[in-house]
């Protein structure tokens, strides 16, 4: 099974050296167990597109205002929902945000 794991910022800012460190350790350990299949930072800044009418409308900001935005993720397998929550709660001691555990359909 494939999961999505999303960080959520909720205003602290870009990671420490100390939480690079710790995610650079995460990263190793999904890597050498076969789990890791991609991982990225995000950015901040975002734009929205909406082009269900009959023009585009393009708006700043993430998805709904919001104090909290998406600051990365990682894509992983695991064998169980058990395995990636798991997985998940070391991600979030890691980078020290809030994660969020989703399986892919």
């Amino acid at each position: 099974m494939q999961f999505l794991i999303s960080v959520i910022d909720d205003g602290t800012g870009r990671a420490t050296a100390t939480e690079d460190a710790a995610i650079d350790r995460f990263n190793s350990k999904l890597q050498d167990a076969g789990q890791w299949l991609f991982a990225g930072g995000l950015g901040a800044a975002a734009g929205v597109i909406d082009n269900r009418g009959d023009s585009p409308v393009v708006t700043d900001g993430p998805f709904v205002e919001s104090k909290e935005y998406l600051a990365g993720f990682w894509i992983i397998t695991a064998d169980s929902v058990e395995e990636a929550m798991a997985l998940g709660t070391e991600a979030s001691a890691a980078c020290h945000r809030k994660i969020e555990v989703r399986p892919f359909h």
